[in-house]
Order: C-alpha cells, then sequence, then structure tokens
C-alpha cells in the first residue's frame, strides 16, 4: 500500500508538474491579431518612412498658410488622428479636436499627402495603429498686424537714428483685411506655378516710409516659379499705408508679412 501511494503521489507531482509546463508554453503563443483590429499600443510602432525628423520638415516645408486665417490671425495646433495600414498607407483621417475649418482642413491635406509609413509591428506581424500627428500652425512675426520689426525715430530719413517701439504701429490704409483683399484681387498667378502647381506662401519684409509709401521691399523666404517676383510687384503697386506713428511724429517701420499662393 506504501509503495501504491508513493507511486501514485509521484505521478499526480509529475502530472501537475506537466501541466503547469504546459499551461506556462501555452501562454507564450500569442493570438494572432484579428484582420482588422486597430492598436492604439505595440511593441513597434509605426514610423514615418526616412525618419520623424524628415517628416516634421515635410509637414514644415509643404504648409499652406489660409489667406482666411492669416487675415483672423488664427494659430494653434491642430492634433490630426489617423491610421497606418499594415501595408504603410494612411487612412481615416479625421479631426478630433478642431481649430478653424481652414486650419483643420490644411492640416488633413498636408497628413494625406505625405509620405507613406513603415507600419507597426505586434506579435511578429505588422498590424493597423492609429496614430495622432500634431500640425502646428504659427503666424510669422508679425503676420497677423503686419508689423514686425522696431521703428526708426529722428527728423533724417538716413538709417542712423535711434530704434524704439512706435506708439502706433503701421497699418494699410482701410485696415488689414482690406490690404489682403486688395492683394487677392490684383495677384497674377505666375504661369508657370500654376503649371507646376506650386503653392504656398512668400514672406516680403519692407519698410513704411514716413509719407506712407513703401521702400526695401524684398523676399525674405522664397517660393520659386515666378511667385517672389510677383509678390515684389503686388506690393510695389499697393496702396499706401498709414505710417506708425511716436510721441505725435510719423516715423519709419520695417515690416514683415505673407503673400499667399493658392491654386
Amino acid at each position: 500500500m506504501r509503495s501504491t501511494a508513493r507511486r501514485l503521489a509521484l505521478f499526480l507531482a509529475l502530472s501537475a508538474a506537466g501541466l503547469t509546463t504546459a499551461q506556462a508554453q501555452q501562454k507564450l503563443k500569442y493570438p494572432k491579431p484579428q484582420a482588422d483590429e486597430i492598436f492604439d499600443a505595440v511593441e513597434k510602432p509605426a514610423v514615418p518612412l526616412g525618419g520623424v525628423e524628415a517628416y516634421a520638415q515635410y509637414l514644415a516645408d509643404h504648409q499652406q498658410y489660409p489667406t482666411a486665417a492669416l487675415q483672423k490671425g488664427v494659430q494653434g495646433t491642430v492634433p490630426v488622428t489617423f491610421v497606418v495600414e499594415k501595408t504603410g498607407v494612411i487612412s481615416n483621417v479625421t479631426v478630433d479636436k478642431p481649430l478653424a475649418p481652414e486650419l483643420d482642413a490644411e492640416a488633413i491635406r498636408l497628413i494625406k499627402g505625405g509620405p507613406k509609413w513603415k507600419p507597426a509591428q505586434h506579435r511578429n506581424a505588422n498590424v493597423r495603429q492609429r496614430v495622432t500627428v500634431p500640425v502646428t500652425f504659427a503666424i510669422p512675426a508679425g503676420a497677423g498686424d503686419a508689423a514686425s520689426a522696431p521703428a526708426t525715430a529722428g527728423t533724417s530719413d538716413q538709417p542712423q537714428t535711434q530704434t524704439v517701439k512706435p506708439d502706433q504701429p503701421a497699418r494699410p490704409v482701410g485696415g488689414t483685411d482690406a490690404f489682403f483683399e486688395w492683394i487677392q484681387k490684383n495677384q497674377r498667378y505666375p504661369a508657370l506655378a500654376r503649371q507646376r502647381k506650386v503653392e504656398g506662401r512668400v514672406m516680403m519684409e519692407f519698410i513704411v516710409q514716413k509719407d506712407g509709401t513703401l521702400t526695401d521691399i524684398k523676399p525674405t523666404k522664397r517660393l520659386g516659379s515666378g511667385c517672389d517676383e510677383e509678390a515684389i510687384r503686388l506690393l510695389k503697386a499697393a496702396p499706401k499705408w498709414q505710417p506708425a506713428q511716436y510721441q505725435g511724429q510719423p516715423m519709419r517701420q520695417k515690416m514683415v508679412l505673407p503673400v499667399v499662393f493658392q491654386l
């Protein structure tokens, strides 16, 4: 009896050990992901082809700040959510927290037009992953109110004058909105830019003189394909401005504003 009991106890112990080993092996066998499942957290997240830095540069280079948003002075960050498919293409592009209709639409356009991604991997298989990318819109210094640099005061028009902050910055006659409307109405889209489907903005620098005329006009950020020359032409033909004021006297002021080209 004792021998039988010992053999039975040993059998049960070995059986239990075998069961434990089998359970442990079963835990190591991950179930395969479902074909349509979308993951938020994965072992190897999806990444843009070329790397994150190159993707950020793509967003910066191809962003086209909507004219209406510039005129309203709207800026901020649009979080764009999308799905990176198993093939690396993106789908289901949405904006969860809208900022402004014009900026939301531009953020979606940027993401949809971007490069493919390296798909996510989870449990040794390519899987679909939900990704959120923040697209930031920041109006260049002075583009919102068309004033970006200190003015120069003094009786002489020579540059050797004191740099001060004006009491009232220079502004277009009729206001900034009227000036942007004039730009849009009088803009001649360059044929080469239209042929190449070039869109974007040319950042223009100029000086508003004491009599309101615009001088020293030059692009500080070019777009090419004839857009830079057209931006220069527009500002040279533009109406006079109200000059900056300092202690009740007109003064010269350097300005920066964007000239937007959009097909």
